[in-house]
């Protein structure tokens, strides 16, 4: 991008609840520095001739409420550096740390360092750990991690034994603080790889039951009705079944969805294909497709990319010896926006409230917005065409990328943001 840009006209989402407008904007050096007759003033004394974008889409960068680092600082995959240039590539402005690592992040100690201030960098929020090593055998130091910086406490991606949940909850260190939970049961998953159904028959799989996810969610429930001061968050609702339990909630909790589990479904892939092992099991078409209407209605309010880095060793491993995880902030918005605007019936700005807007009252943060003087934007456009390769300076540096060798349609095509 120049360095002095003129877009008259483009598409411009401001914030959280507005209306997508046909406007003029003017960027310099990475800065929004006014939009309208104010930038088209600017821009005439300065010389600037404008850019027609009259299809692109200038809006808030994007945020994803949990993601894991195990690594940060010298990680074989993935680290700071590598995750924040794809992130930025992807045009997300907020990437939320889970505890897991190499080091759980269950001590203050182990929170410096990973965190920045710097306003034109993708900010890293933290969570802190529930219980010591993520074992939920004891509790880690709640208050000492929130005073230290945590933006909330959570552990891995399965339920914390409930008695040690509610022996946190009852102390109440967190206050109003989110704490994120998994509904799963490992126990009860065993070595499912996809959820129980014909397809999963069909295809030789060990399947995952239902109880596996919808008993701790009637835990967590049951949880959140005796403690109403405490606010739990649900992360990655992966089955129709638990949509309906949610929606029947008398106290609906703020939950979360795998952007990966909108898009795919067991019955689609192959053994071989990295997305088929994941983290809640992959569900059928159903699911997939309550959990987008979920998603409109608002039971589920967050879109959540919950990368995992893995090696090229872990690649080679047989599906149901493979860690599971998929990375790629890249692909995200290029893959709902085809499959929720252009080919479903999602608006522009109902995709914005649960890929921008609700991740972050899900992690009880300020909503992202477009701001004179501020470099927090992204710009998309819809209309390119472009091919999934491991070579291209946005892909993450994990080898768990989906896709591969597969044309994309749209692209975040600049942010203001640095890597």
């Amino acid at each position: 991008m120049h360095d002095i840009l003129l877009l008259d006209p483009v598409r411009i989402l401001h914030g959280p609840r507005t209306e997508l407008q046909q406007g003029a904007a003017l960027i310099e050096s990475g800065v929004l520095s006014g939009f309208g007759d104010a930038a088209r003033t600017a821009a005439a004394q300065l010389g600037i001739q404008a850019t027609a974008a009259p299809q692109q889409l200038l809006a808030p960068c994007l945020v994803d409420p949990h993601t894991v680092l195990p690594a940060p600082i010298s990680g074989p995959t993935e680290t700071i550096r590598s995750l924040r240039r794809c992130a930025a590539a992807g045009g997300y402005g907020q990437v939320a740390l889970l505890p897991r690592g190499q080091s759980w992040r269950d001590q203050p100690e182990r929170l410096i360092g990973l965190q920045n201030a710097d306003p034109s960098s993708v900010h890293l929020p933290l969570w802190g750990g529930f219980s010591l090593n993520g074992k939920g055998d004891e509790l880690a130091p709640h208050g000492d991690l929130l005073e230290h910086g945590a933006i909330g406490l959570a552990d891995d991606d399965a339920v914390v034994p409930l008695p040690l949940l509610e022996r946190g909850l009852l102390l109440g260190e967190m206050g109003s603080c989110p704490v994120l939970i998994a509904p799963r049961d490992p126990n009860l998953q065993g070595d499912g790889l996809t959820r129980e159904g014909v397809e999963t028959l069909r295809a030789g799989w060990a399947p995952d039951p239902l109880i596996s996810e919808l008993l701790p969610l009637q835990q967590l429930l049951a949880l959140q009705q005796r403690h109403p001061d405490r606010q739990l968050r649900l992360m990655n609702i992966s089955t129709a079944a638990a949509v309906d339990l949610l929606g029947q909630a008398d106290r609906q909790l703020k939950a979360s969805v795998c952007w990966w589990h909108l898009l795919v479904d067991g019955s689609s892939l192959s053994s071989t294909d990295p997305g088929c092992r994941v983290r809640p099991s992959l569900g059928g078409a159903a699911d997939r497709l309550s959990l987008r209407s979920a998603l409109q209605s608002g039971v589920i309010q967050a879109i959540a990319v919950h990368a995992v880095p893995l090696d090229e060793e872990d690649m080679v491993l047989p599906a149901d010896q493979r860690p599971p995880g998929l990375s790629g902030h890249h692909l995200v918005l290029p893959a709902l926006w085809s499959a929720l605007v252009d080919q479903g019936d999602f608006s522009i700005e109902s995709l914005w409230d649960v890929l921008s807007f609700g991740p972050s009252a899900f992690l009880d943060q300020p909503a992202e917005s477009l701001l004179v003087g501020s470099r927090r934007w992204l710009l998309f456009d819809p209309e390119i065409s472009w091919t999934v390769n491991r070579d291209d300076p946005a892909a993450p540096g994990a080898a768990n990328l989906p896709w591969l060798g597969r044309t994309m349609q749209g692209r975040v095509v600049a942010c203001g943001l640095s890597s």
